[in-house]
């Protein structure tokens, strides 16, 4: 039987196996050139189940890229052939040293999947469970986290700010300790399972990351009273009748590990700071999400983003999650069982989100939530993030209509604004209009005031100069008030 990887490293091969990791690199190994290969805009759209396709349609230069691709991103076999076009002897044997290369005679298997993310890469565990990989007929209970789509989403929404300290929890491969060592002194990522905190150890052994601390622990629990600049955080989240993956499952709620993070934050992010969470709730009809997260801050005045990124009825995720593929009724079991927690839980959708936490400013008001629905991000958004609070805090500034008589304001940028015309009458209706060319594809409904100062905005103007343009058109100045503030508080105007 072939072992997944058991992500242990000597010390004596740390230089080589970097070295092995440079030459794939050294060849195009990145999530550009995979993306280009595979024929994916981004690598969020990635089909398992269609590993064969790409093999057989889209890797067809059979060059050193290809093969690469083959063996340790589609979870191929390769001959010893292709092996020897692809490593020389020295990378060959430290990849099997290491753990991560198999050889059964003439055929060459990988026990771990190399994941281009941003600059890095980063290995874990083969991807979805049910993939018949060689001689892994059963998913073990801990099994680390690929780096799925939920994973990416986080990393492209991550405030990318110089940061003190980070916090990385339920940390995995360690994907989003590795992204923040970058630009943090320090790191430290936290999992319950000792086979993840390995696993993120041999990570940062091969990227050279110095500055991450890896711990077992449960959550919070082992860094005491410590505060922290930024919180990333992918925990596990779905709500599962079963109890048969670590890192996937949640409870029946889908909320047993993320409620305790909430709870957390107050105790451990720092002021300025920002925690950021990629997770799926379950939503029950007239519940807004918003609750549960105050419930959950108790009375912590905190505000909140909400990025309302994917949804599924429940009937479709009973569906995509339920067992027995290769046995009918075995399937329709499982369904039953997936469908039937969810409605014990009252849940009539569950909505992929990415939720991001600061401390509010309380010369602003009080705590404030701000909910986006956006397509997911296909590159980054972290200054879209801090953009969104920053608009939010400007728009609730006391004085904000003196600030405006003397600083000049303009369009945020290139502005989409799709008109509706109500016919028969010589009402003007709402119109649509979103920012172009952001990573986060908002649209907003735009009432006919907030339409007409946009398109007043030809150049950069203070307040009493937008004020005599829209009197002159006979606009009330109480209606162009509030849509200049609204304009602000969604970022199609900013001050100049």
């Amino acid at each position: 039987m072939i072992e997944s990887a058991n992500f242990m490293l000597d010390d004596s091969d740390v230089t080589a196996l970097r070295n092995a990791i440079s030459h794939l690199a050294s060849i195009g190994y990145c999530e550009t050139r995979v993306c280009e290969r595979l024929g994916l805009s981004t690598l969020t759209e990635l089909s398992w189940r269609a590993l064969p396709i790409y093999r057989e349609e889209q890797l067809l230069v059979h060059d050193a890229l290809d093969t690469a691709i083959d063996l340790f991103f589609l979870q191929g076999t390769i001959s010893t052939d292709e092996l020897k076009q692809l490593f020389d002897d020295i990378n060959r044997d430290v990849l099997i040293r290491a753990g991560l290369l198999f050889i059964d005679e003439k055929k060459c298997f990988a026990r771990a999947t190399l994941f281009p993310v941003g600059d890095q890469l980063v290995f874990s565990d083969h991807a979805w469970p049910k993939l018949p990989h060689p001689g892994c007929v059963n998913v073990t209970y801990d099994q680390v986290m690929y780096i799925g789509a939920d994973s990416r989403w986080l990393a492209q929404t991550t405030v990318r700010q110089p940061m003190g300290s980070t916090l990385d929890l339920c940390t995995g491969s360690g994907v989003h300790a590795l992204l923040a060592s970058s630009h943090s002194q320090r790191v430290v990522a936290v999992d319950i399972n000792p086979r993840a905190t390995r696993c993120t150890h041999f990570n940062a052994q091969i990227s050279g990351a110095t500055n991450i601390e890896i711990t077992v622990g449960d959550l919070f629990e082992p860094i005491g009273e410590e505060y922290f600049d930024l919180i990333t955080t992918n925990p596990p989240f779905v709500p599962s009748p079963v109890n048969s993956l670590r890192y996937r499952d949640g409870g029946h709620s889908d909320e047993d590990v993320l409620r305790r993070i909430v709870v957390g934050l107050p105790q451990h992010l720092a002021p300025g700071g920002i925690a950021q969470i990629i997770t799926e709730l379950g939503e029950r009809k007239d519940e807004p999400l918003s609750n549960r997260l105050r419930a959950w801050l108790d009375g912590a005045p905190m505000d909140i983003l909400i990025l309302r990124l994917r949804e599924h009825s429940s009937t479709s995720f009973a569906i995509g999650h339920a067992d027995g593929d290769d046995d009918y009724a075995a399937f329709l079991s499982s369904v039953h069982d997936w469908s039937n927690n969810l409605r014990k839980q009252g849940y009539t959708k569950i909505v992929s989100v990415i939720l991001s936490f600061q401390w509010s400013d309380p010369t602003l008001g009080p705590p404030w939530i701000h909910i986006e629905e956006s397509q997911p991000p296909h590159s980054s958004a972290s200054t879209e993030v801090e953009a969104i609070f920053s608009a939010e805090r400007l728009a609730r500034q006391p004085n904000l209509y003196e600030m405006l008589e003397h600083s000049q304001m303009r369009r945020a940028g290139p502005i989409g604004l799709m008109e509706a015309r109500v016919l028969g009458s010589k009402l003007r209706s709402n119109g649509q209009a979103q920012l172009l060319g952001k990573a986060l594809s908002i649209f907003k409904w735009l009432n006919p005031v907030e339409q007409e100062i946009l398109v007043l905005m030809e150049k950069p103007l203070v307040l009493p100069e937008l004020l005599a343009l829209t009197s002159k058109l006979k606009l009330p100045e109480e209606s162009v008030l509030a849509a200049v503030n609204s304009l602000i508080r969604n970022r199609f105007i900013i001050l100049a």
